[in-house]
């Protein structure tokens, strides 16, 4: 089954770039773990999720790109091309004169209306390729104009014209520190937006794939690029095959529908997020080896520290006692020690991979009381190695990492509304006080939801 991914601004379409340029190069590379029937079965996986027809030979991505400026669209367009290993469609790219200077009512009031026939017609020519669709990615930042506000606008869309299709948006959460003065609004209008009309929302926060590049991947001059290229590998370590069963060869037909049904088990908790190990400069991996003991052991602490990388993990953390009351376990008064799981997907890739022991992973005391570890915890095999890892794990988790992100965010938006800051910018592009308030109430709900795991 086929996904079609909607890139959105110039965050979703460069983050777009680096994900299809990762997904072709891995499933291109061959890998001698596997036998030559099944690097076939596993590139044929691939390019049936990610890529359509072959125009001489290349693939091409299942992809629209939509910005309200031309110079990263085009951009994007020549350097697929220019790669000579897959390209985007001639008609797959919408983009107009005028951005959005970082409104959200902008993006969401404006271009959005305006051109939501163009935009919604790209997208039905995407779905009209496949044989079978899975549903939508919609890559976008969370902060920002164009992305965020026009993001908004065609996710609802969406959700209005494929009601039975799955909606997962990859959402970039900005810098802690701040890129723009109305960035708490912006985030506060999308996610609440995205909470109506999407299936999942899968987070990667900037602050955290930064931290990545600087102490894993050593990198002095830190560009998006970099960034991006590190949040590529991490989708990609989730979405190129898998076995459909234990000691199968034969790989996942549905990757959205299946993500969807392990890890979002009821609809007040939709937000996702990925822990990859190892992760590392190709310096580095010449000098490292890795047992499936070690990496697990690492990224289940990474789980319930709530660390996003295997360096500096919180080694004091532990689980509560299965049993025993937990008085105070989550008040965002205090440091959340221990961070309780909802769902997790764990994802290995490699050599010997059948004799991985994930017996860590389906202890009770890392989920939350409703829902028994048996429905909680599920994995996903392959002996295909992904990129240059001989052993390489994913998590992808339903918990309450993001809990104290959103609870500061609200906060901060909270407190700019109540001085009546900047409002003006988005009334006048007919985004009223109540829709402020109610995007505050619905966000504040899911924190005192996820709280109160």
């Amino acid at each position: 089954m086929s996904i079609v991914t909607v890139q959105l601004g110039q965050c979703g379409n460069q983050i777009g770039f680096e994900v299809f340029d990762a997904l072709n190069t891995d499933s291109h590379c061959p890998q001698g773990l596997c036998s030559k029937r099944e690097n076939e079965a596993y590139q044929a996986s691939c390019k049936e999720r990610f890529f359509s027809e072959e125009e001489n030979g290349v693939p091409i991505a299942r992809a629209v790109l939509v910005d309200m400026e031309p110079k990263v669209t085009s951009q994007t367009l020549s350097k697929a091309a220019q790669s000579g290993r897959w390209k985007y469609g001639q008609h797959s790219c919408f983009c107009q004169k005028q951005g959005s200077g970082n409104n959200w009512a902008y993006g969401y009031s404006v271009h959005g209306p305006r051109h939501e026939e163009a935009i919604m017609n790209l997208i039905q020519k995407e779905v009209e390729k496949c044989d079978s669709l899975s549903g939508f990615f919609i890559i976008m930042s969370m902060a920002g104009g164009t992305g965020s506000g026009l993001g908004a606008f065609v996710t609802q869309n969406l959700q209005d014209q494929y009601s039975n299709s799955l909606k997962m948006n990859q959402i970039i959460w900005p810098y802690g520190t701040g890129e723009v003065i109305v960035q708490n609004y912006n985030s506060v209008l999308t996610l609440s937006h995205l909470y109506r009309s999407s299936d999942a929302l899968l987070v990667h926060e900037n602050d955290a794939l930064h931290k990545i590049c600087a102490k894993l991947m050593n990198i002095k001059q830190i560009s998006f690029s970099d960034i991006n290229q590190v949040l590529a590998h991490q989708l990609g370590s989730v979405f190129q095959p898998t076995y459909s069963v234990e000691g199968s060869c034969h790989y996942r037909r549905n990757p959205l529908g299946d993500l969807m049904e392990n890890l979002v088990p009821h609809p007040e908790f939709k937000m996702l997020g990925i822990r990859n190990i190892p992760q590392m400069s190709e310096n580095s991996l010449a000098y490292s080896t890795f047992t499936w003991a070690g990496l697990l052991k690492h990224l289940r602490q990474m789980l319930i520290s709530n660390s996003k990388m295997e360096e500096g993990i919180d080694w004091q953390v532990r689980p509560p006692l299965s049993g025993l009351p937990t008085f105070g376990k989550v008040s965002l008064n205090r440091e959340l020690h221990f961070n309780t799981s909802i769902a997790n997907l764990v994802i290995l890739r490699g050599k010997d991979v059948h004799s991985a022991d994930l017996g860590g992973f389906k202890d009770p005391a890392l989920y939350t009381s409703w829902l028994e570890p048996i429905h909680a915890v599920n994995v996903w095999k392959t002996q295909r190695a992904f990129s240059k890892y001989e052993k390489s794990a994913a998590l992808v988790s339903n918990s309450q990492f993001l809990l104290k992100p959103l609870d500061t965010i609200v906060g901060k938006a909270w407190n700019m509304f109540a001085s009546k800051a900047y409002i003006h910018q988005y009334t006048k592009f007919g985004i009223e006080e109540e829709d402020f308030l109610d995007s505050f109430a619905l966000l504040e709900q899911v924190v005192a939801s996820y709280c109160n795991l």
